[in-house]
């Protein structure tokens, strides 16, 4: 027999919990990224930075809006963003580890800028109109975060003695990270069912090919990708997290919570 559609209280629980990792990794690599601001090596980097953390917060601000919409409590952008705890955000986990150098933060910016890009390129033709709108939108910003982030990849990677070394060492620490990208659990197999969207593992094979090429012009090896697979570092986009988010939500929900309610 074939099984009984489901509830609609279930359906809008999904449908919600799929806007949240599409909105918490941006948001949280924003808050990672604002970190930056007044402290870039130059001044040029310094308003760079600042500036892909502004377009990382405005397509946050969108998700967030849709998936309140959606979950139907009453729950704006702000709400979300401000009002939950460590284990109810979906991000990867790649988005919230610590800075480190400048070595860390541009090659995590640079796996998670190729990675959105190809996500957002499928989900701009979502069945779903307002998440291709949302996606149609982004995919333009990210476009632009893609072609800087390549480029100060090879330029340090192909730089100096010292930058060289730097950016190896980001790459293979940060590596084990990629895996939980391509990781399909059963609400993205649903997703893609309906197609709403595309499973995770399709993207794999054209931000495989991007990120090699650019590496190799950068002359940084990668790991094997098997490696990333077998010691894939995941749980974020199931809530659970690294003790790093705790300290960053902390910081980000401050002003919220020293100040419930208060706004400008």
């Amino acid at each position: 027999m074939p099984s009984a559609p489901a509830e609609p209280a279930a359906c809008t629980a999904l449908q919600t919990e799929f806007l949240l990792r599409l909105a918490d990794t941006p948001l949280v690599l924003s808050q990672r990224l604002a970190q930056w601001c007044g402290h870039g090596p130059e001044l040029e980097e310094d308003l760079a930075l600042t500036n892909t953390a502004l377009d990382l917060l405005g397509q946050a601000r969108l998700w967030l809006t849709l998936a309140g919409q959606v979950q139907g409590q009453g729950k704006d952008e702000d709400a979300l963003a401000y009002l939950r705890d460590a284990h109810e955000y979906r991000n990867v986990l790649l988005a919230e580890l610590p800075n480190g150098d400048y070595a860390h933060t541009m090659v995590r910016q640079f796996f998670l800028d190729v990675w959105q890009f190809f996500l957002l390129q499928a989900l701009a033709r979502s069945a779903d109109a307002r998440v291709a709108a949302i996606a149609e939108k982004s995919v333009k910003e990210t476009a632009y975060h893609v072609r800087r982030s390549s480029d100060l990849v090879v330029r340090l990677g192909d730089g100096t003695e010292e930058s060289h070394a730097r950016m190896q060492a980001a790459v293979d620490a940060l590596w084990p990270y990629t895996g939980e990208l391509f990781i399909d659990d059963e609400l993205d197999l649903g997703m893609a069912g309906q197609g709403i969207a595309c499973t995770l593992q399709s993207l794999y094979e054209p931000w495989s090919r991007h990120v090699g090429q650019v590496c190799r012009q950068a002359t940084l090896a990668l790991p094997d990708p098997a490696q990333a697979r077998h010691a894939a570092m995941r749980g974020g986009r199931q809530g659970r997290h690294t003790e790093a988010l705790g300290y960053l939500l902390a910081e980000m929900q401050y002003l919220q919570r020293a100040y419930p309610g208060g706004a400008w």
